[in-house]
C-alpha cells in the first residue's frame, strides 16, 4: 500500500514539471486579486478559472451596429443603464452585472464642477445598502479606499478637474454588482452635465467561487495592499520562485544598413527583462527603422521598431511603466515576461539606410515551468502612414469616420495592451475615436469606449506628460497642434482573454480633415499555434519619420496649381502666432488656412514654397476677410505685389468670407521661393486683432 501511494506521488510530481497536478479550484478573493497584480506569471498563463472581460461605459447609445446610423456617434457623456430610486434618492445606474465577477478598472472624468460633486455607490450581491459610498472623486482617485497608484489621477501637471481619474483596486462579487451615481445636476434627457465613465469587469465561469468584497477586506488584506502598492510605485519586479537571472549581452557595435544581429537562447526559460540603447547619426530614424524581432519555439511573435516597442516612439521620451521604461540617456527596458519551452531567437534588424550602433544590450533569463496554459508573448507594429482623416462634419451622429484595426488575433490568448505613436498635422484633437473590442466573433463589441484618451486613462485630450504604472503619455505635443504624441495602455487584471479570436478596432475620429501618421503596437499572449493577422511591413519602417508638417504636406502647388496656405513653410513672424486652422464652415479650399493672429501694425510673416520648374507664372491669391482681420501687402521673392488687401468684413449672415485677388505675373525659381506678408494697418471698424488668413495661392504657367 505504501509503495503504491509513493508511486502515485512521484508520477504527480513528475507531471508537475511539464504541466501541473490537479489542484483545488482557485477561490477568488480581494486578496488573491491584489496579489495577482505583481505576479510575473499573471499574463503568461491562460487564466484559470476562466473569465471574460467586458466594459460598461457612457458611450453614445446611438452606436448600435456597424451597418446602422450612429456607429460613430460621439455624444459619449451621461449615458447610463437606467435611472432608479433608492431610499428616496434619484440614482443613475452605471453598471449592473451578474456574478461571479470582479471590477478591475474604473475610469471617470467630468465636464464641470456640477458633474463631479455627486455621490458614488457600489451595491454588492443585491444588498440595498451600498458597500462603498462617498464623493465620487474621493473614491476613484482621492484615496478613500486605497492609495497610489491603485487610486490616482493623471496628469499631475493638468488641472485636477481635467484629469482622468483611475481606480485599479479590484472589487470581486459572487452574485451581482451595481454601481450608481447620484448627482442632482444631471439631466438624463440632455445628457448633461458631462459624466464620462469606463468600467472594466470580469465575469467568471459559472461555479467559480468568488468571495464578495467588503470594506473589512481593506483591513484583512492591508499588508498585501501595502506591499503591492509599494511594489507598483517603485516598479519592483520580484523574481518568481527566487530565481537567479542569467544575463546575456548582445551589444555588437555597429549594425550596418540592411544587416542584423541575433542571439539564440535555449532551454525551458523565460525572458524576464530586455534592455538596449542604440545610437545613429539620425536617431529618430534609427528608432523606427531598427526592428526587434523575436521567435519563440519556432514561432515569430514579435516584430516591432525598437522605439515603438519600448514606448518612446521615434524620439527619446522619458517614461516608466510596469512593463517598459525609457530613461533620459536613451536606455530602453522591457519587463514583459516572455516564456519559451525550447528556444528563443532575439534579432535586431536594421532596415534603414544608415549604420546603427548598439551601445548596450542585455537580456535577463530565468527558469520558467511551463504548463498546459502557457502562452507565447507577442507584439506587432503597423502604421497607417499619411492616412486621411475625415474631420468634423457638423453632425455627431452621422460622422464620416472609419474604424481602423489595431490587431486581429486568432487562437486562444490574452490581449495585454497597446501603444500609439502619432504625428498630427492639424491644430485640432485627433483622438475622439472610441475603442471597439470584439471577442470570439461578437457582432457587437464587448467594449465600446468614449474616446481614445479615455481608453488610455487621461482626459480632455490634455497634452501634459505623465507616467503611471499602467498608462503613460511621454509626449503629448501633437494633441492640439502639429507634432508627435505617444500614448500607452498596458493591462493587468483588465487583460482580455479570448478563446478563438480577438479583433481590436479604434475609430479614426479627428476634428480636422487632414493627413496624419497613426502607428500602433499591440501586445498579447497566445497559445502556441495562434496567429496574428497583422503582417510585418518592412517598407513602412523605411519611410522617413515625420518631424515637421511638411513631411506629409510639402509646400508645393498641386497638379492644378493650388498652393494651399496651410502648406506653406513659415520661416518667421515678427509678432503674434500662427497655426493651421481647419474648418468646413468658411469655404476654404481643402477646409483649411494659414492663420496669423495678433501680428500687429507693421508685422511681418515670411514663408517659403517650392517649385519644380523655373519660369514665369501668373499668381492669384485667396484670402480671408472678417471683422478682426487686418490689411496687408505682399512681396514674392524680391518682387513687390501691386495689391493691398483689405481684410475687414462685417455683414449679417456670414461673418467670415474669402476673396480672390490677382497678384500679377512673377518669375519663380526652381526650388525655394519666398512670400512676405506685411500688415499695414486695419479698417476703422475692425477689431484690434490684426489677423491674416491665407487660403491658397494659385500658380498658373504664364503662356
Amino acid at each position: 500500500m505504501k509503495t503504491r501511494f509513493t508511486r502515485i506521488i512521484l508520477i504527480c510530481l513528475s507531471a508537475f514539471t511539464l504541466f501541473q497536478c490537479t489542484t483545488a479550484p482557485k477561490i477568488i478573493t480581494f486578496g488573491s486579486l491584489i496579489n495577482d497584480m505583481t505576479d510575473p506569471r499573471l499574463l503568461t498563463e491562460y487564466p484559470e478559472p476562466a473569465f471574460i472581460c467586458k466594459q460598461f461605459s457612457s458611450y453614445d447609445r446611438r452606436t448600435i451596429a456597424p451597418d446602422q446610423e450612429g456607429w460613430f456617434a460621439n455624444g459619449d457623456a451621461s449615458w447610463f443603464v437606467r435611472e432608479e430610486t433608492n431610499a428616496g434618492r434619484r440614482e443613475f445606474v452605471m453598471m449592473d452585472a451578474t456574478g461571479p465577477g470582479a471590477v478591475v478598472r474604473f475610469w471617470m472624468t467630468f465636464g464641470n464642477e456640477k458633474a463631479y460633486t455627486g455621490t458614488l455607490r457600489i451595491y454588492i450581491d443585491g444588498k440595498t445598502t451600498p458597500e462603498i459610498e462617498g464623493p465620487v472623486l474621493k473614491i476613484i482617485s482621492g484615496g478613500q479606499l486605497v492609495g497610489e497608484p491603485l487610486s490616482s489621477s493623471v496628469s499631475p501637471l493638468t488641472v485636477y478637474a481635467q484629469r482622468g481619474h483611475n481606480l485599479y483596486m479590484p472589487i470581486p462579487y459572487s452574485k451581482q454588482l451595481k454601481i450608481t451615481y447620484e448627482c442632482p445636476a444631471l439631466d438624463p434627457v440632455k445628457h448633461s452635465p458631462s459624466v464620462y465613465y469606463n468600467i472594466d469587469y470580469r465575469t467568471y465561469t459559472a461555479g467559480t467561487e468568488v468571495i464578495s468584497f467588503t470594506m473589512n477586506d481593506l483591513k484583512t488584506y492591508g499588508s498585501q495592499v501595502s506591499r503591492v502598492q509599494n511594489d507598483l510605485m517603485k516598479l519592483n519586479h520580484t523574481a518568481p520562485e527566487k530565481e537567479v537571472f542569467q544575463t546575456h549581452t548582445f551589444s555588437a557595435g555597429s549594425v550596418e544598413a540592411g544587416k542584423s544581429i541575433s542571439m539564440e537562447l535555449k532551454g525551458a526559460e523565460a525572458i524576464y527583462s530586455l534592455s538596449m540603447k542604440i545610437n545613429a547619426e539620425n536617431l529618430p530614424q534609427a528608432l523606427r527603422s531598427t526592428v526587434l524581432s523575436i521567435t519563440f519555439d519556432g514561432e515569430r511573435t514579435v516584430w516591432c521598431p525598437v522605439g515603438d516597442f519600448f514606448g518612446t516612439g521615434y524620439q527619446i521620451r522619458k517614461n516608466q511603466t510596469w512593463y517598459t521604461s525609457v530613461d533620459s540617456t536613451g536606455l530602453m527596458k522591457s519587463n514583459w515576461v516572455m516564456p519559451f519551452q525550447k528556444n528563443a531567437v532575439v534579432e535586431l534588424i536594421n532596415y534603414g539606410e544608415q549604420k546603427v550602433t548598439v551601445e548596450s544590450g542585455e537580456i535577463a533569463t530565468g527558469k520558467y515551468k511551463g504548463t498546459k496554459n502557457s502562452m507565447h508573448f507577442g507584439a506587432v507594429w503597423h502604421e497607417y502612414n499619411g492616412i486621411q482623416t475625415k474631420g468634423y462634419s457638423g453632425d455627431w451622429v452621422n460622422g464620416n469616420h472609419e474604424d481602423i484595426n489595431f490587431v486581429t488575433l486568432q487562437g486562444q490568448g490574452v490581449y495585454a495592451g497597446d501603444a500609439l505613436t502619432l504625428f498630427n498635422t492639424a491644430d485640432a484633437w485627433w483622438g475622439e475615436g472610441d475603442e471597439k473590442v470584439f471577442v470570439d466573433g461578437e457582432k457587437i463589441p464587448s467594449a465600446i469606449g468614449t474616446g481614445t484618451e479615455d481608453y488610455i486613462g487621461y482626459a480632455w485630450c490634455r497634452p501634459e506628460i505623465f507616467s503611471h504604472f499602467l498608462i503613460a503619455q511621454p509626449d503629448g505635443s501633437g494633441n492640439f497642434h502639429t507634432g508627435m504624441t505617444v500614448n500607452m495602455r498596458r493591462r493587468m487584471l483588465d487583460a482580455v482573454p479570448f478563446t478563438s479570436q480577438l479583433k481590436f478596432d479604434m475609430e479614426l475620429w479627428h476634428w480636422a480633415a487632414t493627413k496624419m501618421n497613426y502607428a500602433v503596437v499591440s501586445y498579447w499572449y497566445l497559445r502556441p499555434g495562434g496567429k496574428c493577422l497583422i503582417e510585418p511591413d518592412p517598407a513602412i519602417v523605411k519611410i522617413p519619420v515625420s518631424l515637421k508638417r511638411e513631411n506629409l504636406y510639402p509646400p508645393v502647388p498641386d497638379l492644378a496649381g493650388y498652393l494651399q496656405g496651410e502648406h506653406l513653410r513659415v520661416v518667421s513672424v515678427s509678432a503674434g502666432s500662427w497655426e493651421v486652422q481647419n474648418s468646413s464652415e468658411w469655404g476654404w479650399s481643402n477646409n483649411g488656412q494659414l492663420w496669423w493672429m495678433d501680428g500687429g501694425n507693421k508685422g511681418l510673416l515670411k514663408a517659403e514654397f517650392e517649385m519644380a520648374q523655373e519660369g514665369d507664372y501668373t499668381l492669384t491669391g485667396n484670402f480671408t476677410k472678417a471683422v478682426d482681420y487686418a490689411d496687408f501687402k505682399m512681396m514674392i521673392n524680391d518682387q513687390t505685389v501691386k495689391m493691398t488687401f483689405i481684410g475687414y468684413h462685417s455683414k449679417p449672415g456670414k461673418s467670415v468670407i474669402t476673396e480672390s485677388v490677382k497678384l500679377g505675373k512673377f518669375h519663380l525659381k526652381q526650388g525655394v521661393n519666398t512670400l512676405q506678408f506685411e500688415i499695414i494697418g486695419k479698417q476703422p471698424k475692425a477689431i484690434d486683432r490684426y489677423m491674416v488668413g491665407i487660403d491658397y495661392i494659385k500658380i498658373r504657367t504664364d503662356e
